[in-house]
């Protein structure tokens, strides 16, 4: 369907500045394009326009029935959700990453499963810390360094601790160290069982 659409507009050359061409606006410009094509690309664009906004209320709907079970049966994913930077999707993916909290007997333990410790090595005596060591789970590392990415717009404390290192080690290394803050702060929240 959204190849459809796509190929109506390669074949008529319309160009527009919109970045979702699928969202409120977009679908208002393609309709307006019906009295400029053919009948027959008409027909196909609506078509198509029709099958995507039912495909959209579908999604719609069974997304707001996984919220309400999830927020219903799960107390994890309702403390998470207290987070700013935390909407009920990746509520659900943390809580199923981490299971039960009482698995770390400490955060930074959690922060090891998650793969967001740095690396240590010794040599001589001295002991040196390296880049994150990636090991544990992907699933938890991606979802905490997105929720960081949106936390860093609207939570106060963790965009301070974020420019603080961003202005010592840049944007990359900033956000991972946010995403590892965001995960403590996850720890003693679930841990304390309190939002």
């Amino acid at each position: 369907m959204l190849n459809k659409v796509h190929s109506i507009l390669d074949k008529y050359d319309f160009k527009t500045d919109l970045t979702d061409i699928f969202g409120v606006s977009g679908i208002e410009w393609l309709k307006s394009l019906f009295s400029i094509v053919t009948p027959v690309d008409r027909i196909i664009l609506d078509s198509s326009l029709a099958a995507i906004e039912t495909i959209n209320q579908q999604i719609d709907s069974v997304s707001k029935e996984i919220s309400k079970y999830a927020c219903k049966n799960d107390k994890d994913v309702r403390i998470l959700l207290s987070i700013t930077g935390i909407d009920i999707f990746s509520a659900m993916l943390i809580s199923s990453e981490i299971v039960d909290v009482k698995r770390f007997s400490t955060p930074w333990k959690l922060v090891s499963y998650a793969g967001l410790a740095p690396s240590i090595r010794e040599s001589a005596g001295k002991t040196m810390t390296g880049r994150i060591t990636k090991q544990g789970s992907p699933w938890l590392r991606w979802i905490l360094v997105q929720c960081a990415l949106t936390a860093i717009k609207y939570d106060t404390h963790l965009r301070t601790f974020y420019e603080r290192i961003r202005n010592r080690k840049g944007h990359a290394k900033a956000i991972v160290a946010t995403a590892k803050e965001l995960l403590v702060i996850i720890w003693y929240m679930l841990t304390r069982n309190e939002p």
